[in-house]
C-alpha cells in the first residue's frame, strides 16, 4: 500500500472544505438580506428609544409672555366698543363665542382633518421639507395642534431644537387637551395683521365686529390672513388683491368639500373687503381718556391692580351711553371749539373744556368730555382737580344753612327770603379769623337782597356772610356729605369756601349736584357695569350704597332756589333745553374757568371751559376768548349744557320736579332796598317784571278774606292775613300767597305776606314767566314744580 496520501471526494474525512466564493465587483456595494435587517431593526429600536426618551424628557411648559398677553376691552354700557388697550391686542373668548362659519373656514384653511387625524403629520412635514427645498414656497407642514404649539408655548424661531419640541409636545396635548379646546386656543393665538392677535381682535380690527358675528364670507378672509396676514391686507397692499382672493376662494372651496358650506351659499359670496385700518389711532378722540378714567378708578378703588389690568384680558363694560357721548362731544364743538380762532386769537389756544353727566337716581356716569383729542391734549378735563368751581359751590351753603337750621348774625332763619346786605365788599360779621371782605362781581353792589335773589345774580357778599352764619365747618362737611371729596384741594373752614375757591372736578360736583337733584340722597358716582375676565369669569364689584346726605328739604328747597336761577338769573341760556332744570354758574379767579352745573329729574351734568397754556401748561385768563370780553357760567358753558341735555334726553318724557320745600319757601319776596341801592329792573341777570301801582309803588291784589292794605310800614302776612297797622293787628282771614303761572301766556300773580313782628318788608308773589310750554315759567323758579304737603 502506497505511503502517498490518496485524494479524499468532497465530503468525506475532516480535510479542509472548498473556499467560499467571493463578492466580486458591484456585488460588494449591495448589503445582504441579513445586514438589512439587522440595520432596521437597530434604527427601529434607536428610533423607538429616542421617541420614548423625547417623549419623556420633552414636557409641556408653561405659556410663553406674549401668548398670555391680552388687551383690555373698554365698551359702552350698551356692549359696543370703546377701546382696547394694552401692548398685545389680543381679547381671548370661549369657542362658543366664535361663529361656526369662523371655526370652519379657519379648519379649511389650515388643517380640514383636524378632527379626525393625529396631532402631527410626518408626511405633511416631509412635504413641507421637500417643496421648501426645491423651491415651491416655504412650507411649515404643521398640524393646527402645532401651529398652537408653536404660539402659545414655543417662540417662532426656525430650529431643529423648536421643531422637536413641537412634536412632542403636540403629541402630548393631543393626549390631555380636547379638540375643541385645542381648536379654541389655536383661534385665539394666531396673528391676523394690523397687530390683531386672536380671532376677536381681528374681528373688530378688519370689520369692526365679535367673532361670533362672523358670517362665511368675512370669517374665510380673516382665515386667508393666517397664511400670510401682512401681504393679504387688500387695505394695506391693493396690489395683493388678486392673491388674497385666490385664498380666499380656496377656504372657501374647502368649507364647502367639508360639507361646512352649501354650494348655493358660496355663490352668492361677494368679497368681502375690510374697513380701513384705524389702530393707530386706537386712543384717539375721547377713547384715551376713558380708558384712563376707567384705569385710574378701577384701581383707585381696589377693584383690580395695575398688574392685573397690565396682563389684561379684561372685558370692562363701563356706564357711559354712546349716545349721550356722541352729544356731548357735539355740543362742545358747535357752543365752543368751532367759535375759536386759534390763528389770530392768542387766547383761544389756551381753551379747554370737561364735563361730566350723571344720572340722579342710580349714580351712573352717562357722559364725559376731556379734551379736543387724547393724542394732543393728554389730560382728561373731567376728572382734573387744579381749578376753582367758582360760585357752583354757592348752593351747598344754602343747603347747608337748611340742613342745619342756621340763622343770621341777627337771629333770623336762612330762607329763601331772608334778606342779606349785598353791598360790595362789605366785610363778614361774626368771623374771628380775621376781616374778610370779598368783592361782588363787577364791583357792583345790591344793597338789602334776598338770598333768593343773591342767589339770581351770584352776589359774594351775600354768600360769604352766610357761610359764617350757618358756620364754615359745617359747610365743609355738607359739601362732603353731598359728593365732595374731603381731600379736595382748598376746601378749607373759612368765609371764602362759599365763593368756590375749591378746585373739585367736573365729576365730584356732577356728583353733588346730582345729590340735589336726588332728594338729598347720596351714592358714589357709578363708572363701570360689571368686568369679566376672558369672556367667562365676572370680576365682583362694589356694592353701591346709598344714605342721606342732606334732608330732602334742605336739597329740594335748594333746587327751587336754583330753578330761579336759569328762569331769572344768570342762566338764562339753559333754558335751551327745553325742559324744567337747576342750575348756578359760576367763574373762577381771574376768569381762568367758567362753569355750569345744573339739571333736569333726570340728568345732573357740569360743564367747565378752562384756559391752560398748551406750552407750559400753566392756568391762564379767558378775557377775549371767542372774541368775547370775558367768559363766564352764563355762556358757553351753559349752552353746551343746554344742547347737551336737550339732545342726551331727545325722546325721554318730560319730568318735572317733585319738591318738598322748607316752610315758607314756596313766597317770593320782593326786594327790600330803597331805590337807589339797588340795579334797575331791567339790568343783566334780573328779568323780573314788576307792576306799578299808581303811586309808583308795586300794586298788590287782595287775596281772599284779606285785611286792608298795608300802611304805616305794617307787613301782611300771607298764612293768616293778619295785617298789622300802626302797631294795630286785625285778623283779615287767609291771605292770597304768591302766585305761579303755567302755560304758553304766562301772567302775573301777586300776593303779600310779611314777618310775624311786622316790622320786616313785605313780599311780592311770583311774575309768570315766559311761558315755556314746558310749564317752566315763574318767579323764583317755582312754577311748574309739585309742591308736596309737608307732612308727606
Amino acid at each position: 500500500m502506497s505511503d502517498e496520501p490518496q485524494p479524499q471526494q468532497p465530503g468525506q474525512g475532516g480535510g479542509p472544505r472548498e473556499p467560499r466564493r467571493e463578492r466580486t465587483g458591484w456585488r460588494r456595494i449591495v448589503p445582504t438580506w441579513r445586514m438589512t435587517l439587522s440595520t432596521f431593526l437597530v434604527a427601529a429600536l434607536l428610533l423607538i428609544g429616542v421617541f420614548f426618551l423625547g417623549y419623556t424628557l420633552v414636557q409641556i411648559p408653561p405659556a410663553n409672555a406674549l401668548a398670555i398677553k391680552q388687551a383690555n376691552v373698554y365698551l359702552y354700557a350698551d356692549g359696543s366698543a370703546i377701546a382696547r388697550d394694552g401692548e398685545v391686542n389680543r381679547e381671548n373668548v370661549g369657542l362658543g363665542r366664535i361663529s361656526k362659519d369662523a371655526q370652519h373656514a379657519v379648519l379649511a384653511a389650515e388643517d380640514r382633518g383636524f378632527y379626525t387625524e393625529s396631532a402631527v403629520d410626518p408626511q405633511a412635514m416631509v412635504r413641507a421639507a421637500w417643496n421648501t427645498a426645491t423651491g415651491k414656497g416655504k412650507q411649515s407642514g404643521s398640524t393646527i395642534t402645532q401651529q398652537y404649539v408653536k404660539n402659545y408655548y414655543l417662540r417662532q424661531e426656525q430650529t431643529v431644537t423648536r421643531k422637536v419640541k413641537e412634536f412632542f409636545i403636540s403629541i402630548k396635548l393631543d393626549r390631555e387637551q380636547s379638540k375643541d379646546k385645542i381648536l379654541e386656543g389655536y383661534l385665539n393665538t394666531s396673528y391676523f395683521g394690523r397687530n390683531a392677535y386672536g380671532i376677536q381682535a381681528a374681528a373688530h380690527a378688519y370689520y369692526g365686529m365679535d367673532a361670533q358675528d362672523l358670517d362665511a364670507g368675512r370669517a374665510a378672509y380673516l382665515a386667508a390672513l393666517v397664511n400670510a396676514p401682512s401681504q393679504y391686507d387688500v387695505i394695506a397692499h391693493p396690489e395683493n388683491r388678486p392673491a388674497a382672493e385666490s385664498r380666499w376662494n380656496y377656504v372657501l372651496d374647502g368649507m364647502v368639500e367639508k360639507g361646512w358650506l352649501s354650494a348655493a351659499e358660496r355663490a352668492g359670496l361677494a368679497f368681502p373687503t375690510p374697513k380701513e385700518n384705524t389702530n393707530s389711532t386706537g386712543m384717539s378722540g375721547q377713547r384715551g381718556y376713558i380708558v384712563q378714567i376707567m384705569k385710574d378708578h378701577l384701581t383707585g378703588n381696589g377693584i383690580l391692580s395695575e398688574e392685573e389690568l397690565d396682563a389684561g384680558g379684561y372685558r370692562i363694560t363701563t356706564t357711559l351711553q354712546k349716545d349721550k357721548q356722541d352729544a356731548f362731544v357735539d355740543s362742545v364743538n358747535d357752543n365752543l371749539t368751532d367759535r375759536l380762532d386759534q390763528k389770530t386769537r392768542k387766547v383761544d389756544t389756551y381753551v379747554r373744556a370737561g364735563g361730566t353727566a350723571v344720572e340722579p337716581k342710580t349714580g351712573k356716569v352717562r357722559a364725559m368730555y376731556n379734551g379736543i383729542d387724547y393724542v394732543k391734549q393728554y389730560t382728561p378735563n373731567a376728572t382734573r382737580r387744579d381749578y376753582q368751581v367758582g360760585s357752583i359751590f354757592k348752593p351747598f351753603v344754602f343747603a347747608s344753612a337748611v340742613e342745619n337750621g342756621s340763622s343770621t348774625q341777627d337771629g333770623r332763619p336762612i330762607t329763601p327770603n331772608t334778606v342779606y346786605d349785598g353791598t360790595n365788599k362789605r366785610p363778614v360779621e361774626g368771623w374771628a379769623g380775621g376781616r374778610y371782605d370779598p368783592a361782588n362781581e363787577d364791583d357792583r353792589s345790591y344793597g338789602n337782597i334776598t338770598v333768593r335773589e343773591a342767589t339770581d345774580k351770584s352776589v359774594n357778599a351775600v354768600y360769604a356772610q352766610m357761610a359764617v352764619d350757618v358756620g364754615s365747618d359745617k359747610v365743609q362737611q355738607t359739601a362732603i356729605g353731598l359728593g365732595i371729596p374731603s381731600t379736595t384741594p382748598e376746601l378749607t373752614p373759612s368765609p371764602s369756601i362759599a365763593l368756590g375757591v375749591a378746585t373739585a372736578s367736573t365729576l365730584d360736583m356732577a356728583e353733588a349736584y346730582a345729590t340735589l337733584a336726588n332728594h338729598g340722597v347720596h351714592g358714589d358716582p357709578v363708572l363701570i357695569e360689571k368686568i369679566t375676565k376672558d369672556g367667562k369669569e365676572t370680576v365682583p364689584l362694589p356694592e353701591r350704597k346709598t344714605r342721606q346726605a342732606v334732608s330732602r328739604e334742605a336739597a329740594d328747597t335748594t333746587t327751587a332756589v336754583l330753578r330761579g336761577v336759569v328762569q331769572n338769573g344768570t342762566a338764562a341760556a339753559a333754558l335751551g333745553a327745553g325742559r324744567p332744570a337747576a342750575g348756578k354758574t359760576g367763574t373762577a379767579e381771574e376768569d381762568k374757568a367758567a362753569w355750569f352745573a345744573g339739571y333736569t329729574p333726570e340728568l345732573a351734568t357740569v360743564v367747565a371751559v378752562m384756559g391752560q397754556n398748551p406750552v407750559t401748561a400753566a392756568q391762564e385768563k379767558l378775557y377775549g376768548a371767542m372774541g368775547m370780553p370775558r367768559v363766564n357760567g352764563g355762556g358757553a358753558p351753559a349752552e353746551i349744557w343746554a344742547q347737551f341735555t336737550r339732545d342726551a334726553l331727545e325722546g325721554e318724557p318730560v319730568g318735572d320736579f317733585d319738591l318738598d320745600l322748607q316752610a315758607g319757601a314756596e313766597r317770593t319776596a320782593p326786594p327790600t332796598a330803597d331805590a337807589g341801592s339797588l340795579p334797575s329792573a331791567t339790568s343783566p341777570g334780573d328779568d323780573m317784571s314788576r307792576t306799578p301801582g299808581p303811586d309808583g309803588s308795586t300794586s298788590r291784589s287782595p287775596g281772599p278774606g284779606e285785611g286792608g292794605d298795608s300802611t304805616g310800614g305794617g307787613a301782611s302776612d300771607g298764612t293768616n292775613g293778619d295785617t298789622t297797622t300802626g302797631g294795630g293787628t286785625t285778623d283779615g282771614g287767609t291771605g292770597q300767597t304768591g302766585g305761579t303761572t303755567d302755560g304758553p301766556t304766562g301772567g302775573t300773580t301777586t300776593g303779600t305776606t310779611g314777618d310775624a313782628d311786622g316790622g320786616g318788608p313785605g313780599e311780592t308773589g311770583g311774575t309768570g314767566g315766559t311761558g315755556e310750554d314746558t310749564g317752566t315759567g315763574g318767579r323764583g323758579g317755582l312754577a311748574g314744580f309739585i309742591p308736596r304737603p309737608r307732612d308727606d
